[in-house]
């Protein structure tokens, strides 16, 4: 059985502005090596081209971590974050999920959840899923959008943290 991302209510999808569901899965690779590359922020533009400027908490700190706030540049957006999930590696299963946020007026406000969830599969492969669902003006119009930059996004996200782990496998 496959497992689910956690959503909290108020970003069930299907009740938000703006919703987009990327999975890839594929052989070659580790949940561990995948981990190490999502989980460690100062690898992110060296596998994404639409993450920059990222913070943690203010500082040099590169590593997420339950709890900790940071800061980051995505789809024009600066966006203020939080992690609100985060299960390392174990069983055959990681989950991160941070609530993201840009302050703003009606018109400018934008507030997402965002969530990976890796799984072990049969066969040696992995699959890696990422969701996202947004509240705001910005998320309608990204929503209306074609193509939808979340959803393309998103893939190269999975595709590049792919190409990443599998060229530093062990």
């Amino acid at each position: 059985m496959l497992h689910e991302i956690n959503w909290p209510t108020k970003y069930l999808p299907g009740t938000t502005d703006n919703f987009v569901s990327n999975e890839v899965i594929t052989s070659g690779t580790t949940i561990e090596e995948v981990w190490t590359n999502l989980v460690d922020t100062s690898q992110w533009e060296s596998y994404y081209d639409n993450a920059a400027n990222i913070v943690i908490n203010f500082s040099d700190q590169k590593l997420l971590s339950h709890g900790i706030k940071f800061h980051f540049d995505t789809f024009g957006f600066p966006i203020d974050a939080q992690i609100m999930e985060l299960a390392e590696p174990l069983n055959g299963v990681a989950r991160i999920a941070w609530h993201g946020w840009q302050n703003g007026d009606a018109e400018t406000a934008l507030d997402v959840y965002h969530a990976f969830l890796l799984e072990q599969l049969p066969g040696d492969r992995i699959r890696l899923l990422t969701q996202e669902s947004q509240i705001g003006k910005p998320a309608t119009e990204m929503a209306e959008e074609k193509p939808n930059p979340m959803l393309n996004g998103h893939q190269a996200w999975l595709d590049g943290l792919v190409k990443k782990a599998k060229s530093t496998v062990k």
